[in-house]
């Protein structure tokens, strides 16, 4: 049976000719499939802004009102706009940055709101906006001032339009502040009549902030106010509030750019990044080459489809990968480092804001796939910190570790970049030796994990005591994988014992992973549905599922792969309640499924691990079909860095990391009719389907490289080499497909 399907697709794409005005796209033309609006509505907490591929420039408007709609400084519902700050979290739940303030003003309005701290602002519609890669545009109605901004790899242009007016003038404002962010000490210096430079450092979620600038105004201004506080100084304003309204007297209609270039180690470093990026550069040049880079890396994976939705929310998501994580060291390779110092990155660029509790799952994976090199500096930039503080980040960004969430995370990144060959020129040793000490640590409770097995429950706001285990434990697994590799055989034996210590919370009688106290009993009373702080950001059915690196043992703890499955099942089709009080991010709910946050990522694909791949066809499909579109309310839950984003990339091509540091991708169901993956290497991988269509959703017969598929995953290294696969599909499940033992993704036993 499985010979005949092989040479019917070989006949099939024979026959058929693909017709490349319907499907293909120049790599020019892809920039417009992607909607950088997408999860500004609802929980996405994404912003519209101009931004370079991983660049440190987030030239964004702000609504000036605090909120959690508001955390990236725009929310797709607000009306008002009170200028446009170079720097912004995508779709995080923590409200930081929002840095070096500027607007353009006139006198057709000189309005004012106590929610925005007095600060001028202007209405604006969806109408008279834009956004682009690389690129924002709005019309300031209140003004009449047509707003557009560029960015490149460290600075940002703003382009204003002004009418025929009076009272043209532009502020910056470093006293401007917003959600968890508050400035600390700010400075401004007139240079001359077209330059001014400074620094803004600021404490929220990063606790040391700091954002040195130059900006240069394309014409020079006629007059200035700098205040220092509530006072007018000359040509120097230093203190906790500092601000500057620049004037231009010419009443009439003419456009003013203002270039500015950032650096967290210094003014000097501002001005070396201003000189290489934007010096001498005209808007439309910056623009372009924003365009071009942008162009670039979105056509390191191609697509054939003929439904335009489903093509736009891929590139949109596809995008959403690249703002994150984002270059922090200056062109000469300063930067401000954990520890409070400049320090310097030699022979590499560094790299920060790693959310890493989030992108580990998937953006990782991801970036090992289309950006090899990349991925070799963000592992230097992660040892660096190691140096720095004598610890690899858990959620870092902008030079501070905020230990938000919890694991080690950064451990199975490094020894997934290891295993796939990507850090041969760096020392082995010293990797081992970093992921080691992260996991030695006695600090987020892990001094009782290594006494104990387990961490109990302590009664305190987000004490995830249950999570933190579950999380440590697969930590502890990645490191016993590079143990054994480098031959030491006792960190082996002890890692790996400690990767079993999920199993410590397991109860048989509820048939869940519950809350321990500290004297090894359970906690009562127990309700799994309910979320209590012993599960981070979820409940006890969203994080029974955490233990990607030993399905077979959590079905074994269950007693039979039929067991694990009808729980598996009743996962997608327990739903809450009414009544039930779900908190805001226990979003995207199928059952109790929770698309909206990182723990359900994995999930969907579990039914591999039990031979009944079509269940996974089907739900991957349902997930992916209901929970991402390419609109401002397209995100489910918040975007996280490039995490929501990584899934649905992975998934509609067919494949997902269920065990991110294991190096295999386990099949799904492919949402596009043709994917073509341009490597690093200069090779390339393609996905082929056919048959494809909304209902022919379930797989008939795989071939990879002409062979027929005998697993239900596939390996990094089947990429990576280039080659074909191609998938079969029809409308009813092929229940003989997969079914064996032999062709489950593999996953250890558990260890009693």
């Amino acid at each position: 049976m499985r010979v005949l399907s092989c040479i019917f697709i070989i006949l099939f794409l024979c026959s058929c000719s693909i017709d490349k005005s319907e499907q293909g796209s120049s790599n020019q033309d892809l920039v417009a499939y992607v909607n950088p609006f997408m999860g500004t509505d609802g929980p996405g907490n994404t912003y519209p802004g101009a931004q370079f591929p991983f660049g440190a420039v987030q030239l964004s408007p702000d609504h000036g009102i605090s909120g959690w709609d508001r955390i990236s400084g725009y929310s797709y519902s607000d009306t008002i706009i009170s200028g446009f700050s170079h720097t912004h979290l995508s779709g995080t739940g923590a409200g930081d940055l929002y840095d070096l303030l500027f607007m353009p003003i006139n006198n057709r309005s000189s309005r004012t709101i106590k929610e925005n701290g007095n600060r001028p602002y202007s209405v604006f519609s969806h109408d008279q906006e834009n956004a682009s890669p690389g690129y924002y545009q709005v019309m300031l109605k209140d003004f009449g001032i047509k707003a557009e901004m560029t960015a490149s790899e460290r600075g940002g242009v703003q382009k204003y339009h002004f009418p025929k007016d009076e009272g043209k003038a532009i502020i910056l404002d470093l006293g401007y502040s917003l959600n968890w962010d508050g400035p600390t000490d700010t400075y401004i210096k007139v240079v001359d009549k077209n330059t001014i430079v400074g620094y803004r450092k600021s404490s929220g979620w990063a606790a040391d902030q700091r954002v040195y600038f130059m900006a240069e105004f394309s014409k020079a201004f006629d007059s200035y106010e700098l205040y220092e506080e509530d006072k007018i100084v000359r040509t120097k304003a230093k203190a906790k509030h500092t601000k500057i309204m620049l004037g231009f007297d010419s009443s009439k209609e003419e456009v003013i750019e203002v270039k500015v270039a950032i650096a967290s180690s210094s003014i000097d470093g501002a001005i070396t990044n201003f000189n290489k990026e934007l010096k001498g550069q005209l808007f439309t040049d910056i623009k372009s080459a924003a365009e071009n880079a942008w162009s670039k890396e979105l056509a390191k994976i191609t697509i054939e489809t003929n439904n335009t939705k489903l093509k736009q929310t891929f590139y949109t998501t596809l995008y959403q990968t690249m703002l994150n994580p984002r270059i922090l060291s200056d062109d000469n390779g300063f930067y401000k480092a954990p520890n409070g110092e400049v320090e310097q990155a030699q022979g590499y660029i560094r790299y920060d804001l790693f959310s890493l509790w989030d992108t580990f799952r998937a953006a990782h994976p991801l970036y090992t796939i289309m950006h090899t090199n990349r991925v070799v500096d963000m592992v230097k930039s992660m040892m660096a910190h190691y140096t720095e503080t004598g610890l690899l980040p858990v959620w870092s960004f902008e030079g501070n570790e905020t230990d938000m969430m919890m694991g080690y995370h950064a451990v199975p990144v490094i020894v997934d970049a290891y295993f796939k060959g990507l850090l041969n020129d760096l020392d082995a040793e010293e990797l081992y030796d970093a992921c080691k000490a992260s996991a030695m640590q006695d600090a987020q409770r892990i001094d009782e994990y290594k006494e104990e097995g387990f961490i109990s429950t302590n009664q305190e706001h987000e004490n995830w005591s249950v999570s933190k285990t579950m999380e440590y434990a697969y930590d502890d697994w990645t490191v016993a994988k590079m143990a054994k590799a480098l031959g030491k055989k006792g960190d082996y034996d002890y890692f790996m014992k400690r990767s079993n210590n999920w199993a410590n919370h397991y109860d048989t009688e509820s048939s869940f992973l519950r809350p321990l106290n500290a004297d090894g009993s359970f906690v009562k009373p127990f309700l799994a549905k309910n979320y209590t702080d012993d599960y981070c950001e979820s409940n006890a059915w969203q994080y029974f599922w955490f233990v990607p690196h030993n399905i077979q043992g959590l079905a074994d703890q269950l007693g039979s792969n039929k067991r694990f499955e009808e729980k598996l099942d009743s996962m997608f089709t327990y739903y809450p309640k009414e009544d039930d009080k779900l908190p805001i991010f226990s979003t995207g709910m199928i059952g109790q499924y929770a698309h909206g946050n990182e723990p359900s990522h994995h999930v969907g694909y579990l039914y591999n691990y039990i031979g009944k791949p079509w269940k996974t066809q089907a739900i991957i499909k349902q997930i992916a079909d209901s929970q991402y579109a390419p609109t401002p309310s397209g995100h489910c839950g918040n975007e996280d860095c490039g995490q929501m984003s990584a899934w649905f990339i992975y998934s509609s091509m067919g494949f997902y990391p269920v065990n991110p540091t294991d190096g295999l991708y386990v099949i799904g169901t492919p949402l596009i009719n043709q994917v073509d993956i341009s490597l690093e290497n200069s090779k390339t991988f393609v996905i082929k389907t056919v048959n494809l269509s909304d209902d022919n959703i379930f797989i008939q017969n795989a071939t990879l490289n002409g062979m027929p598929l005998e697993t239900s995953y596939i390996k990094h290294s089947d990429i990576m080499q280039g080659g074909e696969l191609i998938f079969e599909m029809g409308n009813k499940a092929n229940k003989q497909l997969w079914v064996q033992q032999e062709a489950f993704p593999p996953s250890d036993t558990f260890i009693k």
